[in-house]
């Protein structure tokens, strides 16, 4: 099976996007950036378990999430420490939210987006329909996504509540789902300087939020996502998500583009057969500068690079692994969240590396 194997196991030069590779195994205390060969060229040792993932800013440092130690108990994906640290790994700057949770970005004019938990008002959790009757959060309630930003102050300059802008009756969750959560959202992302895109895995949706009005302009509900991650904008306009298809037939987890004038499917990726790309929880995806499609099958920690004809020219196992005795998946593994490809010549690299 492929997830036994480690590092690099297709590596097709002419045909792949040369580049840097940078992920974060969730059970370790290090990121990590590997060549096309598989070998680590720079490492960053951060202070925990990863708030989920880190990423290069333009200036080359690196914006990572730590796990705090008192984001509320029984949440998956929990953050709370978002630090920027330079190509040495000296700290530049911090901010500490133990609420904050799965995704982070820093935004054009220097401030910093993220998603975070806030306890529903009574009247708005009454109204989520579904999930497993008596799951509620001990806490006293149901926690439901907020989007911050804060400036380089820490302050903070724009919020969003989901729960003020969905209609919550018409977004039920299955019976299976533990009703901690309305929403769980685990992607933000800047879709130009006015629109925010957001992914709640819960209620398999996506939505494009108007920052000034805070009203949805865009919104989709696909229930055969299978609770999706990583919902993003491409260049050429059309959308594009790791659907992971959890419990879904034909099994298998899937990358879907489309565009988001007809909602019409324009691009996918299955395994052959589908089983054999499968991860029902975490990981992303990256269209590169080449046209093809970098994949992190996250519950494997396994990067791969197909092409639009759906030809693995690159792929990677991530040989970092941790154990877990508690959670979706239990003992030995290497899972990681999302895996970004940086060009040689990218300004994240910067000349730094030959």
């Amino acid at each position: 099976m492929r997830y036994l194997q480690r590092g690099v196991t297709v590596h097709d030069a002419g045909r792949s996007a040369a580049g840097f590779t940078l992920f974060a195994p969730l059970l370790q205390r290090e990121v990590y950036l590997i060549d096309m060969v598989g070998e680590v060229v720079h490492q960053w040792e951060i202070p925990g378990q990863p708030g989920n993932y880190g990423k290069l800013q333009p200036n080359g440092n690196l914006l990572v999430s730590t796990m705090s130690e008192n984001g509320p108990a029984g949440l998956a994906a929990r953050g709370g420490l978002i630090q920027e640290l330079d190509w040495d790994g000296n700290l530049v700057w911090e901010h500490r939210d133990d609420l904050q949770h799965h995704d982070f970005h820093r935004l054009a004019n220097g401030n910093l987006i993220y998603l975070s938990w806030e306890l529903m008002p009574g009247e708005a959790a009454a109204r989520v329909v579904g999930g497993a009757p008596g799951s509620e959060h001990r806490a006293g309630g149901i926690w439901g996504d907020y989007l911050c930003e804060v400036d380089v102050d820490g302050a903070l300059v724009w919020e969003w509540r989901i729960w003020e802008h969905l209609e919550i009756e018409n977004y039920p969750m299955v019976h299976t789902r533990s009703r901690h959560e309305f929403g769980h959202s685990n992607t933000i992302v800047p879709i130009g300087d006015d629109r925010i895109g957001i992914c709640c895995r819960y209620l398999d949706w996506v939505g494009v939020i108007d920052r000034a009005s805070g009203n949805l302009v865009y919104e989709r509900h696909e229930p055969d996502w299978g609770g999706p991650h990583d919902f993003q904008a491409i260049e050429n306009g059309n959308y594009l998500i790791f659907a992971n298809r959890n419990a879904q037939i034909p099994r298998g987890s899937q990358i879907v583009e489309w565009d988001p004038n007809t909602d019409k499917t324009v691009w996918e990726y299955w395994g052959n057969p589908s089983h054999t790309f499968d991860s029902h929880y975490i990981s992303g995806c990256q269209r590169l500068w080449n046209g093809n499609t970098l994949i992190c099958e996250g519950l494997w920690g396994r990067f791969f690079e197909v092409t639009p004809d759906g030809e693995i020219v690159w792929e990677y196992i991530s040989p970092f692994t941790g154990n877990e005795d508690k959670g979706m998946s239990v003992g030995d593994q290497s899972t990681v969240f999302r895996a970004y490809r940086y060009a040689p010549g990218s300004p994240e690299i910067g000349g730094r590396l030959g």
